[in-house]
């Protein structure tokens, strides 16, 4: 058998795509995208309350522009208020005011643009603003005709403000001081809890707002017609003026009322038409939003205008009205942001079936209309210092997300929409003439003697005329440990060749490295296996075939697993484990990607001499399997099991490999990048994997930060509940439905592809997400790192002592109890009525999952009976 120092030029990494693209992969994109237009066309059905076209009663006004606040004592000019007012003056003949104090000029200005104003003060807690307001307002409606009421006070004894008895002080004081009538407004229901007040007023003034009350659209009207009659019913003598009635056009839905464009518009122009009906006397809540109402009443106290706060109307009063005007243009922007890559992935995967091609397209096309969605939410919404902060965090999350979904859906797709996979190579039937010699390593640290020398005796007995067994100890320090295996080897006769090394350098990859300074010269395959392998006699009979094509580097089987059936915890291990080695590596193998791994491989002697094991790289045996592939090689991978080792023992050895390999993985992605990025020795298939294959790891990187900001933004709302709000839920929305995709997606393949009932599919998707904190470490201090310390799998039992139950997983039950109690903090703080409440509960719940799967994982395996040896 040849054993060639590079190779013939590589073939295509997989077979060519089946014809079938050209105009069918055409249509199937421009269907996709006209199937996104419509999506966005349904969500933005036009709706067609009664036109208005007379004037409305009045507005509640404040003047305050877009980047004003009273809070900051940034108060609108006198031209800001002038051009506020001509706007209004077109719809209406009055308006109301809340303070005499802030914009003295008003009434002046009002006069000048034909306005009547009820003025009003604005009341609290301060005695000292109490009077400079009070003040204000006697010296301006005595000054100016265009007062023709005036409102002492706003919702004071809602808020507690003040006792009942001082706010008829203050009625009193203005009612004697001034001509015009005199009233204070509070919803209706404070009023019929307070009837004494009507003694103080001329006249009743309630709020009349469903949507604070829960009330459905749709009833809306009717319930401020209801509501109306209830209080005008109950003060016959007293004229009743509705002095704010409207609906939010965004914000957090209340109950079974939702803010919204089109639920604003239908409620307020049938409201117009209703007041019209019953002579009412009221003003509209309110003329333009006012954003920095959000840091003292929520979100939704941004979005009451009917004019958004660059002055601009939300919506019409004549015509049908659609949530999102522009949806057209953002729909269009998602269709051309997707094109290019449905349609190159409409033509190189015409071969699958048509589902599957529909399916990924439109997975692609969602992922561009959800990035198109939240790179224009600011244009939508007025965004504060913590939203912006959110912002900036999620989109770049969102991108990640969404990528990861592709690359996840991708694997999905071509798993399950094609008959079988394109690349599939088999064991073989007939052995070369002659039989190639092969090289047997096996490295062991503090390996249980009795299970090595299973191993060992399971390579004595394979069906095969030529090979050799090269034990490498590294650095195990118990001769009582080492010393039966040189015993045993011993009896095994002169094919089984023991070295006990120490102190040796590099770790499994030094002691490897060793062994092929030991390899004897006529190998012409070196077969690397793990110390807890029990292995098939037929191995290498019917896989050493594969190298008599020269182009071929490594033959590789699957990693499998024995003495796993009685023992709850090692049984999770096992099915998780399978699910890359029935599908992970089948998705690889069909572009020529595969991981090596290091054990059941089998590897070229002359190129493993030349390139050797990476002693800087933990994981030494994927490492190797790039530089194969660089050097042109290519790779067989044989789904057949061959050779059966043992799960780790207990959880923290489970955790502990995971972390190595996730570690391992950010080495080889680090010193491969230059390559994996814009080099010319791999196919564009074999980049793909080795940059995205790692993906599902950075997720749960992800998965980690975002859960120690959920923690601190949770923590935020408690203590500094005036700086930060509860995330907007289109932020949410995407990020439960990555966690959703990703879930269902593992969860499907698993059914179809792995062989197991939905008991061991359940427990390997607990073991996976049991993983993700461990993964996340390894990824994060593998991306800053550049080494870390090798740590052996203790498999069948450890050789020193055994760590506790729970002592692995503390930090993942701290970040679960943070989780928890921040769960049940939001619920506290918001209240059961808030959509954004609930939703942010739900990420919570969401991020809290893995640390739950992992204290399960332990207390599983905790009582599946694990003991030290």
């Amino acid at each position: 058998m040849t054993d060639p120092a590079s190779p013939e030029p590589r073939s295509s990494a997989a077979p060519a795509a089946p014809a079938g693209g050209g105009l069918p992969s055409l249509l199937l994109v421009l269907a996709v995208a006209l199937l996104n237009i419509g999506l966005w066309a349904a969500l933005n059905r036009p709706v067609h309350p009664p036109d208005w076209t007379g004037p409305v009663g009045g507005f509640a006004f404040s003047a305050y522009q877009r980047d004003q606040s009273p809070l900051e004592q940034d108060v609108p000019s006198e031209d800001e208020i002038g051009a506020d007012l001509a706007l209004l003056a077109t719809l209406t003949r009055r308006v109301r005011s809340y303070t005499a104090s802030e914009m003295p000029a008003l009434p002046a200005l009002a006069a000048r643009h034909g306005l009547s104003l009820t003025a009003g003060a604005w009341l609290d807690r301060r005695r000292s603003n109490n009077r400079r307001e009070i003040e204000a307002l006697i010296e301006q409606a005595r000054t100016h005709s265009s007062i023709e009421r005036v409102i002492v006070g706003n919702e004071v004894l809602l808020r507690g403000d003040l006792s009942p008895r001082r706010l008829a002080e203050y009625l009193d004081e203005v009612r004697a001081a001034v001509g015009q009538p005199v009233s204070t407004a509070e919803p209706w229901h404070v009023w019929l809890k307070h009837p004494e007040l009507a003694e103080h007023v001329d006249f009743i003034t309630i709020h009349l707002l469903p949507y604070w009350e829960g009330i459905r659209r749709s009833q809306a009207v009717g319930d401020v017609l209801h509501k109306y009659e209830l209080v005008r019913k109950r003060f016959p003598g007293k004229p009743v003026v509705i002095g704010e009635v409207g609906w939010p056009t965004d914000g957090d839905r209340f109950r079974q009322a939702r803010a919204s464009t089109s639920d604003a518009a239908l409620f307020l122009r049938r409201f117009l038409h209703a007041a019209a009906e019953h002579g009412l006397d009221y003003y509209v809540m309110e003329a333009f939003d006012q954003p920095w109402k959000e840091a003292t009443g929520g979100r939704v106290e941004a979005y009451w205008g009917v004019f958004d706060a660059g002055r601009q109307p939300k919506y019409p009063l004549t015509g049908p009205v659609q949530e999102d005007p522009d949806w057209w243009l953002k729909a269009l922007a998602a269709v051309l942001l997707a094109l290019p890559l449905m349609l190159w992935w409409a033509r190189r995967f015409a071969g699958l079936s048509l589902w599957g091609r529909l399916a990924y397209l439109g997975l692609v096309q969602l992922g561009a209309s959800t990035l198109v969605w939240s790179l224009t939410l600011p244009l939508e919404f007025y965004l504060g210092p913590a939203d912006w902060a959110a912002y900036a965090l999620l989109v770049p999350a969102q991108l990640m997300m969404i990528a990861i979904l592709l690359i996840l859906g991708f694997e999905f797709i071509e798993a399950l929409a094609q008959p079988d996979w394109r690349r599939r190579f088999r064991p073989l039937e007939r052995l070369p003439d002659p039989p190639p010699r092969v090289s047997i390593h096996l490295a062991c640290h503090n390996e249980p003697p009795e299970m090595v020398i299973q191993t060992l005796d399971s390579l004595a007995a394979l069906d095969y005329p030529d090979f050799e067994v090269l034990v490498i100890d590294n650095n195990t320090a118990d001769e009582a440990v080492w010393r039966p295996v040189e015993a045993h080897c011993a009896r095994l006769g002169p094919r089984f060749r023991f070295f006990h090394l120490r102190p040796w350098p590099g770790f499994k990859a030094g002691a490897l490295n060793f062994g092929l300074e030991q390899t004897d010269p006529a190998a012409a395959i070196i077969a690397v296996i793990d110390a807890d392998y029990v292995v098939d006699p037929r191995w290498l009979r019917e896989l050493v075939g594969h190298f008599e094509d020269p182009r071929v580097g490594v033959v590789q089987a699957p990693q499998a697993h024995r003495e796993f059936e009685g023992n709850a915890f090692r049984r999770m291990a096992n099915w998780e484990y399978e699910g890359f080695f029935r599908i992970g590596m089948h998705h690889r193998n069909e572009r020529d990607a595969i991981i090596q791994h290091g054990t059941m491989t089998l590897v070229r002697a002359g190129l493993l001499k030349r390139l050797r094991w990476s002693e800087w790289c933990i994981c030494e045996d994927a490492e190797l399997g790039l530089r194969v592939m660089e050097e042109g090689f290519t790779t067989v991978y044989v789904d057949r099991v061959y050779g059966r080792g043992v799960t780790p023992a207990d959880f923290a050895a489970f955790k502990s490999q995971r972390f190595r390999w996730a570690f391992g993985a950010m080495q080889i992605l680090k010193a491969h990048l230059g390559e994996l990025l814009a080099g010319f020795r791999l196919s564009p298939g074999q980049r793909y994997h080795f940059l995205t294959g790692w993906f599902g790891w950075f997720a749960d990187a992800l998965h980690l930060g975002f859960s120690l900001l959920a923690i601190a933004w949770t923590l935020g709302l408690l203590w500094a509940p005036g700086a930060f709000s509860l995330p907007h839920s289109l932020f949410l929305v995407p990020v439960l439905g990555f966690v959703l995709a990703k879930g269902a997606f593992g969860i499907l393949l698993y059914r179809r592809l792995v062989p197991c009932g939905w008991r061991d599919t359940l427990g390997a998707a607990l073991a996976s997400m049991a993983l993700s904190h461990a993964i996340a470490r390894g990824v994060l201090r593998g991306l800053v790192a550049r080494e870390h310390p090798f740590t052996r799998t203790a498999k069948q039992r450890r050789l020193r002592r055994q760590p506790g139950a729970f002592q692995a997983v503390r930090e993942e039950a701290g970040l679960l109890l943070a989780l928890l109690l921040g769960l049940l903090a939001v619920g506290g703080i918001a209240g059961a009525g808030s959509l954004e409440a609930r939703l942010w509960q739900l990420v919570l719940a969401a991020q809290a999952l893995p640390y739950a799967a992992t204290v399960s994982v332990a207390w599983v395996a905790a009582r599946a009976g694990e003991r030290p040896g």
